[in-house]
């Protein structure tokens, strides 16, 4: 899912090649997509964007009239600039915002349709969708830990709800919690004024940093290649690879849709995190730590080459 840097990076691109247009046309490829019926997609036409910004991990366009348009991209769905008018075709096909310049396009590839637009009158309606969480890269540090420690939660779980932090999901808060040196698994109302501090200056350093990096990758273009593992990250899909910090090998726990990357020796003093799933497949065998996990795989190693 595009998260607080993705979606600042679209955000500005966007607002690059509309502000101060008038839309010629919104068309409506998928009656799944658009979640409201009033006012009308065609109460939009002739109506100039006034601005684009960011509400969490949505994308608000704000047009004449006190109208906006605010897209939830979830997981699948992806924007994209093409030429005016473009044909909207096959299944990923959902919407799209045609302008003088180019048509902005709404794209899903996957088979649940999740991705949502809303059209709707007035600001107190765009602020409804408006989970509430503070911004990590411009909340004091108080609007911090008062919204870390609201909740006693793990630390990862409280980092990727938007009713405390606004934008941040499963990959940027692996790369925040390695930044910081912390578990996953710390429970935040436990966590000393030190640990907090040091969470709150790795939430603003990696999302800025990310922000302006993949900024600069796009450059005058329009963000096509956005996804949840990059290359440059530290931890996030690079089970099993060396940590650029330690070189130790990154870790992980499944769970759900997602999972949890991390380094043991640089977050959990060497200790692994329980796999739920595999802790019940392996019950005492499951290692507890580093050094076992690795002793498990050379012994595991030394048997498979025995056999063979």
């Amino acid at each position: 899912m595009p998260e607080l840097p993705d979606v600042e990076v679209y955000v500005r691109a966007i607002a690059a090649r509309t502000l101060g247009r008038p839309l010629r046309g919104l068309r409506v490829a998928s009656p799944f997509v658009l979640r409201t019926v009033e006012p009308p997609a065609a109460a939009f036409t002739g109506r100039a964007v006034t601005g684009v910004r960011r509400i969490g991990k949505r994308i608000a366009l704000a047009f004449e009239g006190d109208l906006h348009a605010v897209v939830h991209l979830m997981i699948s769905g992806r924007l994209h600039w093409k030429p005016a008018g473009v044909r909207l075709a096959g299944r990923a096909a959902l919407a799209a915002f045609d302008f003088d310049e180019g048509s902005l396009t709404l794209t899903e590839a996957a088979t649940r349709k999740r991705a949502s637009l809303h059209l709707v009158l007035g600001e107190a309606a765009v602020l409804a969708m408006d989970a509430g969480g503070v911004d990590p890269t411009g909340c004091s540090d108080e609007e911090f830990a008062e919204a870390l420690r609201r909740e006693n939660h793990t630390v990862k779980r409280a980092l990727t709800d938007p009713r405390l932090f606004s934008g941040i999901g499963n990959a940027f808060s692996d790369e925040i919690l390695h930044r910081a040196r912390l578990s996953p698994a710390a429970l935040t109302q436990r966590l000393d004024d030190q640990r907090v501090a040091a969470l709150r200056v790795a939430c603003r350093e990696v999302l800025v940093e990310w922000t302006e990096r993949l900024a600069a990758q796009v450059g005058d273009g329009f963000p096509e290649k956005v996804t949840a593992f990059r290359p440059e990250m530290a931890v996030h899909g690079k089970y099993d690879q060396a940590c650029p910090a330690c070189g130790s090998r990154v870790q992980r726990i499944i769970y759900a849709e997602n999972e949890c990357n991390y380094c043991a020796t640089c977050q959990t003093g060497g200790r692994l995190l329980s796999d739920r799933s595999l802790a019940r497949l392996l019950r005492e065998d499951w290692p507890r730590t580093l050094q076992e996990l690795e002793e498990m795989r050379a012994s595991h190693g030394a048997r498979k080459r025995k056999l063979s």
